[in-house]
């Protein structure tokens, strides 16, 4: 069995009594930024499997699984996988609701594991489709300001008088790719740090050396060891900094 942790996205829409409504994937053949198709039935497991829970799906906001906004149950339909429920009342959650209400924010966004998938016909990959869904196992449908899928829309905004009751983080190929080259590069200086502290200590006097050379050059040798000390701890330093920066571009 293959898993894949990632996210898809769709539209949606919510009203003042805090329902919110949509399809937050569909069986279009228009592959998203992974490359990805999702054949039809491939939510039918996941969304029985809730059912028989007798727990609805937990709506996020920006796939944070501690911000729970809401919950929406599940309806397979022709178009795709059509959610409905309501925001939860709590502070956040009504936040996200108005600014679903008032149009700023308006895709879906789901987390999932891949089940099954096969591979895309001569036809499909000429299209950019790189893989074919055919079985997911959804753990959370969230709100989103950044899709993965511009076809995940909220749709509907209901009008009811009382509430009823899927990733870092989505990192891209290209983000990928500047990622691993940060962490070469990060693993690289750490070597070259390595390697300075182990010069250093190699190229460490005895106390018999020491005490010679100070007899004879006293303020030459102090002002050399000063020199090479500052240096060495400049390079450092600057080698640290890097190392920095780049763990810092590589845990974006």
């Amino acid at each position: 069995m293959e898993r894949k942790h990632l996210f898809k996205s769709f539209e949606m829409k919510a009203d003042e009594a805090g329902k919110i409504a949509g399809f937050f994937s569909t069986y279009e053949k228009t592959p998203d930024s992974y490359g990805d198709i999702i054949e039809p039935g491939a939510f039918t497991k996941t969304i029985e499997k809730r059912k028989e829970s007798g727990h609805p799906f937990p709506l996020c906001w920006n796939h944070d699984f501690s911000a729970v906004i809401g919950a929406v149950t599940v309806e397979e339909k022709e178009r795709g996988p059509f959610c409905e429920g309501s925001f939860i009342e709590t502070e956040q959650a009504q936040d996200v609701r108005k600014m679903v209400q008032s149009g700023a924010v308006y895709q879906f966004s789901f987390a999932y594991d891949v089940l099954k998938r096969r591979e895309p016909t001569a036809e499909e990959a000429k299209a950019g489709v790189f893989n074919v869904l055919q079985e997911v196992e959804v753990y959370e449908i969230s709100v989103v300001t950044v899709p993965a899928n511009q076809n995940a829309q909220i749709t509907e905004i209901k009008t009811a008088p009382e509430p009823e009751t899927k990733t870092g983080k989505r990192n891209s190929k290209k983000d990928e790719d500047t990622i691993r080259e940060t962490l070469g590069r990060l693993e690289t200086c750490i070597n070259s740090l390595k390697s300075l502290i182990e010069d250093g200590e190699e190229d460490k006097p005895t106390e018999d050396d020491q005490a010679k050379e100070a007899e004879a050059q006293p303020e030459t040798n102090a002002e050399a060891e000063e020199s090479k000390d500052d240096g060495n701890a400049k390079r450092a330093g600057e080698l640290l900094e890097k190392i920095k920066n780049m763990k810092e571009v590589a845990d974006l």
